[in-house]
C-alpha cells in the first residue's frame, strides 16, 4: 500500500467517524424535542463543539493530502467529495444543535399538542441521512439515488406538518411561543433532508465522476431542449 493509499484510508475512517457522531447527535436532538428534555438539549449543543473540531480536522487532512501527493482521477474525486460532505455534515450538526436549543426553550413553555407528523418526519429524515452515510461507506450509487428520490416525500411531509401546526396554533393561540418553536424545528427537519440529499449527490460524483447537482428532471429537460433545425 502506498503512502497516498494509507492517507486516504485514514481519511475515510475520519469522515465516517464524523458521520456517525453527527447521526448520533441528531438522534439525541430528536429525543430532546419529543421528551421536552432540556438536559438532552444541552448535551446536543456540547457535542456540536466536538463535531466542529472534527470537521476542521478532516478539512485540514484533505488539504494536506492534496498538497503532498497531488492526487488525480478517482483519488482526486474522492478528496473533493469528502471536502464537500465534510461541510454538509458540519451543517447538519449545526441544525441538530439548533433543535437541541429549541428543546431547551420548549421545556420552559406550557405543553402543547405535537402533531404526529413530527415523529414521522424525524424518522424519515434520520433514515435518509443514514442511507446517505451508508452510500458513502459503501460508495454505493444505487443507495445515493434512493436518497435523491426521497426528497419529494420529505417535502410533502413538511407541507403537511406545517398545515397541522397551523391547526394547533388556531386551537391554542395563547401558547404562541411554544408553537413557534415547533415551526422552527419543522423547518430544521426539512433543511436536514436537503443536506442529506447533497451528501448523496456528492457520493454520486465520487463514484461516477458526474456532477448531479441542479440537474433537471428528464420531463423538464425535454421542454427546454433547443432545436437548431428550427432556426
Amino acid at each position: 500500500m502506498t503512502h497516498l493509499e494509507r492517507e486516504i484510508e485514514r481519511l475515510k475512517r475520519k469522515i465516517l467517524g464524523l458521520g456517525a457522531l453527527v447521526e448520533d447527535n441528531l438522534r439525541l436532538a430528536f429525543q430532546a424535542i419529543e421528551a421536552r428534555d432540556a438536559d438532552k438539549g444541552h448535551r446536543v449543543m456540547v457535542t456540536d463543539i466536538l463535531i466542529d473540531d472534527q470537521e476542521v480536522d478532516v478539512e485540514e487532512e484533505c488539504l494536506k493530502i492534496l498538497a503532498l501527493y497531488q492526487p488525480v482521477a478517482s483519488d482526486l474525486r474522492f478528496l473533493v467529495a469528502v471536502i464537500k460532505i465534510n461541510s454538509e455534515l458540519e451543517r447538519i450538526g449545526d441544525l441538530a444543535a439548533n433543535i437541541g436549543e429549541r428543546a431547551i426553550s420548549l421545556a420552559q413553555e406550557h405543553p402543547v399538542p405535537v402533531p404526529g407528523g413530527f415523529a414521522v418526519m424525524a424518522e424519515r429524515t434520520g433514515s435518509i441521512l443514514s442511507k446517505a452515510l451508508d452510500a458513502l461507506v459503501r460508495q454505493d450509487a444505487a443507495t445515493a439515488r434512493y436518497v435523491l428520490a426521497s426528497d419529494d416525500e420529505i417535502d410533502a411531509l413538511y407541507r403537511t406538518l406545517i398545515e397541522d401546526l397551523k391547526g394547533v396554533l388556531r386551537t391554542y393561540p395563547e401558547h404562541l411561543d411554544a408553537i413557534v418553536l415547533l415551526f422552527h424545528v419543522a423547518r430544521y427537519l426539512e433543511r436536514l433532508a436537503d443536506h442529506a440529499t447533497n451528501i448523496a449527490e456528492d457520493v454520486l460524483y465520487m463514484v461516477e465522476g458526474e456532477i448531479h447537482r441542479h440537474q433537471m428532471p428528464d420531463t423538464l429537460a425535454e421542454l427546454f431542449r433547443w432545436d437548431d433545425s428550427k432556426m
